[in-house]
């Protein structure tokens, strides 16, 4: 894995969030679309945590401060880090972990503040990966158990995927008007 290349897709995907921010209209921002779906703020509030969260499960990694295990990565696991992407179609993830990274609507700034906080942890651990002990595994609910430097590469592609969303989104409302 080139960390250097994952470094710099998880800072386009963040400045490509920021980005977004100044486009959505103010009234839209905390809207439900019509269909089943998250709102914007919704979108922003579950990405911004759940990478937060796996940067702290990265720094445990890098630090070995895992608890014991065997485990490996599960199938899903495999297929999403090879490909860098999520299967090409729609699972649930486990309810409790669900529970941990459950959207709030939040506002603008908010997001705002969050994004500047994912970029300041991507920074501080980005640099640590290297010569972090690939054994030192932690424990993703669908993935099995991952080591730092595949939380990083989960942390790029988990980015990836809700701007896909983002424009779901968007175009879910420009064809409800």
């Amino acid at each position: 894995m080139n960390l250097a290349k994952e470094r710099r897709a998880i800072d386009e995907a963040l400045d490509r969030y920021r980005e977004w921010l100044d486009t959505i209209p103010d009234s839209s921002f905390d809207v439900t679309p019509a269909k089943d779906g998250w709102s914007y703020a919704e979108v922003y509030d579950h990405i911004m945590k759940a990478s937060l969260g796996s940067s702290i499960v990265l720094e445990r990694c890098t630090h070995d401060n895992c608890p014991p295990s065997k485990g490996g990565v599960t199938l899903t696991g495999w297929y999403i880090l090879l490909m860098g992407a999520f299967p090409p179609f729609n699972t649930k993830v486990p309810e409790e972990a669900a529970a941990k990274v459950a959207p709030v609507k939040i506002d603008k700034e908010t997001a705002r503040n969050q994004i500047i906080k994912v970029r300041k942890r991507v920074a501080t651990t980005a640099g640590l990966i290297t010569a972090a002990p690939t054994n030192a595994r932690w424990q993703h609910p669908r993935m099995g158990m991952l080591n730092a430097a595949q939380w990083f590469k989960f942390i790029r592609v988990h980015l990836q995927h809700h701007l896909k969303q983002l424009e779901r989104l968007r175009a879910s409302f420009n064809t409800s008007k």
